[in-house]
């Protein structure tokens, strides 16, 4: 038997739904037949326990009624009527009513409908009769708990799989691997799959509603991802909407609201200005040049750039839904509506939503079932026009305006025109308009009850356009007489999925049940692009609405894109169980796609699975405190296209030559055909125990993994002699294995108060197998230098930070000769040359860190006292590393940019044992990567804080009202962590491109603000 928190969590559930039944108008005959009152208690047999939250109706009509908190109900039937009483994990009992005033109810536990259900590829299952590895997100989540993305909610939330904010910006994206990267070059992410639609790694989260997601599943092992073949190694995230109810009669309206506030977050700790002056003071006396401020600080300003940028904002979203069905079942409908703005912290920057969901379901007969999935979407994003990172960067004496009133543009520190950021807010304009369609039609035929044929169209539209807009007025261009410039691109869409599947249920006998499924997948994706850029634009009367308006011909530029790509797919899955004791899942899926060449466009991914449920063994009799064990093994492959479109293709680029002495245009070859490519494929072994425990008070799983991918699709070096570089081949592999633990408790249990705790755990290590022979390969990201501080070496983790060692400061002119190194000065930083050479560069780099973390933890409390709610949710990383780009100019380098705070204990000649590099003693260009620039990016936050009152409607008189909540929730609250730019959590280089791969890396981005919301839910 289930524990009573997972009552609790269904009568939450069912009472959404059962109470809508005393809101519906009954028919005029049942009306006038109301005569009789009936009350009485409803009970579970097991234990005796009352049970809220159960559904009593008048058979054969649409009166009914729940019963309270302490499992009492009462209702008026007609004479001659039989009482339905049913709940979720209990068999219905029905009763003849007679001449009875009081009835009670006892029932009993049904144990397959306890068994939770979980979506799977093309189909569901129960839990307990998975081979594979598949973790459900609890759709609690989404109750009551502001969430602008679907992703964020799966942080910390499902073992194996880590999820990076890439900045705390409005509708900013995460980062998220399962189970590790296993790709370098190509994509990383998951592949996500909406109601059956196969989306793909990128699909814009922010076009979905968080209210509209009834589960989340995510598939990690290869018994489970085979199912998706070539798109299915970095795991999948499957998403499943909301759908109508199938009681009949009136429908059940649900009225969202939250709005929230986001608070200005922790500033990192800078020199204060009197500090920060004295700083680059010594700097330009150092260096013989003039003293920038050679006056008392107090009379030069004393600006908080980060307090002036930023402010403490809004957030507002608003729900609305319906969801029903006809009085006989047969229609099921589910429709909503959201309207969410985000204003950002800083100036110039949110988004804003309106989401339209349409599910419906049909019964066209007993055999026939057709029905729709439609989502629209229009998003509008305000990019921002000035970078968090900035605000970290700007002398506080820098002045905003001039003594007219007009906006400061010049830096007189440096000498040059100076980016106003207060001007760029108020003046320039980058914004994004998103409008996106996608839907699904499908129809299902059951022309026996063993046979389901489905076939499934879904279609999806995306128009996307930027509007970049750079005034004339801009302080700094006026410095140097630039006139303005502006930007318009656009990004249209069409993708299409047809899914058949053909579906085959049946037990032999009393021991043997078979399911098999085959089907066939087609897909294609056609997109076009086109931007337009003018410069010279002397007016802000029209900004991006005229690029016409630019008068400069020779600086303006337009250009064009196009893509297209088709996969089409095969595949099967059988599962057998022996007296639901043994289970065999059999896995297998062939795919094709237009981005290979002949002869390697097809490619063949196969799984196999198996589960033993030790519970089930008369050996197991005697242990009464197990009542469910089970072990499972797996081994599969899946793949990668890891490719964009056209790369087996030779390109061809601009060039120009000279004949008879005269320039003309021509093209040249660009890229050299490759038609030998294709799918990188990861190989995976998982083996796991499920078990649960305390008459199913805990519950536990454990799971070990190993994964291998070759094939890898990687630029390799190619003789000159060719007439190029570097070509993209299939060389190379890596390996990621690891652990996953998650267990779920019911701590306490009884008529008042519930208590339950999830703890998830894992760790994931990453290693390259094999280069090609190369021993590492440099990914370059290093804006200034053009040197990689990132390297991807084999026997290491993907990737690894690189650079040379920081030893501290010159302390004396004898030491510096002794070293043998040139033009380094007593108090300047010091570096180690580790060959000798004399000179410091990269032949000098050591591994200094990795992004990848060896713990990934969360945990969450949920406690309910009769009417209330509460929980706290904690998450976070052990063991990675972050590499701050910002140390650069904040630790290092000359006095033109803020320092940070523990700069003032540097070396001077009255502090000569201080390992802080003296002021002005080095230039940009002149500091390397270097240990100092790694920090330890371990952290724990306190994500979420939940409290919920459930208001007694009944007890107010409220008949129309079926439930309301109110509730208050806070995010980002709590961060421990000693990163210098406060919150380790971040992606420099996001999701796609280089930041396939170059994760942990931060520049100050837009941080995680905390945010405190109220919220109100009311059924009706």
């Amino acid at each position: 038997m289930k524990s009573k928190r997972l009552l609790k969590i269904l009568y939450l559930t069912k009472f959404a739904l059962a109470v809508l039944l005393m809101q519906v108008f009954p028919a005029p005959s049942a009306m006038a037949a109301v005569d009789t009152v009936v009350s009485g208690q409803v009970t579970a047999v097991q234990d005796g326990s009352t049970l809220p939250g159960v559904t009593v109706l008048e058979k054969g009509t649409s009166n009914g009624t729940i019963t309270d908190l302490d499992g009492n109900y009462t209702i008026k039937v007609s004479e001659g009527a039989t009482l339905v009483v049913s709940f979720v994990g209990y068999l219905t009992k029905e009763i003849a009513v007679g001449n009875q005033s009081k009835i009670n109810f006892s029932l009993e536990t049904d144990v397959k409908q306890l068994d939770e259900v979980v979506v799977i590829g093309y189909g569901t299952s129960r839990k307990s009769d998975l081979t594979g590895s598949v973790s459900t997100v609890d759709t609690k989540v989404f109750e009551n708990n502001p969430n602008s993305r679907v992703d964020q909610v799966l942080q910390g939330r499902a073992s194996g799989v880590q999820v990076t904010q890439t900045s705390g910006a409005p509708g900013a994206g995460t980062v998220i691997r399962v189970r590790g990267g296993n790709s370098i070059q190509g994509s990383n992410e998951p592949l996500w799959v909406i109601d059956g639609i196969i989306v793909g790694q990128d699909f814009n989260l922010n076009n979905l509603n968080s209210s509209d997601i009834k589960s989340i599943e995510i598939l990690k092992d290869a018994s489970s991802i085979a199912i998706y073949g070539s798109r299915g190694a970095n795991g999948v995230v499957l998403v499943t909407t909301k759908s109508g109810n199938s009681y009949g009669g009136k429908p059940q309206v649900t009225v969202g609201f939250y709005t929230g506030a986001q608070l200005v977050p922790q500033k990192p700790a800078y020199l204060s200005q009197p500090d920060q002056i004295a700083f680059t003071n010594e700097d330009a006396e150092f260096r013989s040049a003039g003293v920038p401020f050679p006056n008392d600080p107090s009379s030069y300003e004393d600006n908080d750039w980060f307090n002036i940028l930023m402010d403490p904002a809004t957030i507002y979203n608003g729900d609305v839904s319906i969801a029903g069905s006809s009085e006989n079942g047969k229609i099921n409908f589910y429709n909503s509506l959201n309207f969410f703005d985000q204003n950002g912290l800083i100036k110039n920057s949110g988004i804003e939503k309106y989401i339209f969901r349409s599910n419906l379901d049909i019964d066209l007969s007993d055999k026939v079932k057709a029905g729709f999935r439609v989502n629209y979407s229009r998003i509008h994003q305000d990019n921002g026009t000035v970078p968090y990172s900035q605000l970290l960067t700007i002398l506080p004496t820098q002045p905003i305006y001039n003594a007219d009133g007009s906006y400061d543009g010049y830096d007189d520190v440096i000498g040059a025109p100076f980016s106003n950021p207060v001007a760029n807010a108020a003046l320039n304009t980058n914004e994004t308009y998103t409008n996106n369609f996608l839907s699904t039609v499908y129809l299902e035929v059951k022309p026996h009850e063993k046979w389901t044929i489905r076939s499934t169209f879904s279609p999806e539209i995306n128009n996307v356009k930027t509007n970049i807009f750079n005034s004339s007025q801009r302080p700094d261009y006026l410095e140097i007489g630039e006139d303005g410039n502006a930007r318009v691109a656009t990004l249209s869409s069409l993708g299409w999925n047809n899914e058949n599947t053909v579906q085959f249920l049946s037990d032999f006998g009393t021991d043997h049940s078979l399911s098999v499924l085959g089907g066939a997948s087609f897909q294609k994706f056609t997109s076009e692009s086109l931007f337009a850029e003018a410069y010279g634009i002397t007016s802000d009367a029209t900004g991006f609405n005229n690029l016409g308006l630019g008068s400069d011909p020779i600086r303006n530029v337009v250009g064009s894109g196009y893509d297209e790509f088709q996969i089409a797919s095969f595949f099967g899955r059988i599962n057998y169980s022996y007296k639901d004791k043994y289970l065999l899942t059999l896995v297998g899926r062939t795919d094709g796609s237009s981005r290979f060449a002949p002869g390697n466009k097809y490619q063949f991914y196969p799984s196999i699975a198996g589960a033993w449920k030790l519970s089930e063994e008369a050996f197991m009799d005697g242990a009464d405190f197990v009542n469910d064990l089970k072990l499972r093994a797996s081994f599969g492959k899946s793949g990668s296209q890891g490719i964009d479109s056209y790369r087996t293709f030779a390109v061809m680029t601009e060039a120009s030559t000279t004949y008879n002495g005269v320039q003309s245009p021509g093209v040249t070859l660009g890229r050299p055909a490759n038609p030998n490519l294709q799918w990188e494929t990861t190989s995976q072994f998982d083996v796991a125990v499920e078990a649960s425990f305390f008459n199913n008070r805990i519950f536990t799983e454990l799971n070990y993994y190993y994964k291998q991918t070759e094939d890898l699709l990687l630029e390799v070096v190619i003789p000159k002699q060719t007439g190029f570089s570097n070509q993209l081949q299939n060389i190379g592999a890596l390996e990621n294995k690891g652990w996953e633990l998650m267990v779920k408790s019911t701590n306490i249990s009884n008529k008042d108060f519930d208590w339950g705790t999830t703890l998830t755990l894992s760790s994931n290590k990453n290693k390259v197998l094999d280069l090609g022979g190369e021993e590492f390969i440099d990914v370059v990201v290093d804006e200034i230098l053009g040197a990689g501080n990132t390297r991807i070496i084999v026997g290491q983790p993907t990737p690894v930070f690189t650079g040379v060692r920081y030893l501290g400061t010159w302390k004396s002119q004898e030491e510096i000769d002794a070293s043998g190194l040139g033009s380094q000065v007593v108090g300047g930083p010091k570096f180690e040359d580790l060959n000798g050479d004399g000179i410091i560069s990269t032949e000098d780099n050591v591994v200094m860190g990795s992004p990848q973390a060896d713990l990934i933890f969360g945990m969450e409390n949920s406690m309910s006292y009769k009417n209330f709610e509460f929980s706290f949710f904690f998450q976070g990383t052990l063991g990675n590393d972050v590499y701050n780009l910002r140390t650069r100019n904040s630790y290092f380098t000359r006095g033109e940019v803020t320092k940070y705070a523990e700069l003032a204990d540097r070396w001077t000649p009255e502090n000569p044992t201080s390992d802080i590099p003296r002021a002005g003693s080095d230039a940009v260009t002149s500091i390397p990567s270097n240990t100092k620039y790694v920090e330890d990016g371990s952290h724990i936050r306190l994500k979420t804080v939940r409290l919920i009152y459930n208001l007694p409607v009944a007890k107010f008189g409220w008949e129309k009202v079926n439930r309301m909540s109110v509730y208050f929730s806070g995010s980002n609250l709590f961060l421990a962590s000693g990163f210098r730019l406060i919150d380790p959590e971040t992606s420099r280089y996001g999701n796609s491109g280089v930041g396939n791969i170059a994760q942990g890396f931060s520049n100050g981005e837009y941080p995680n603000t905390k945010v405190l919301t109220f919220g109100v839910n009311v059924t009706f």
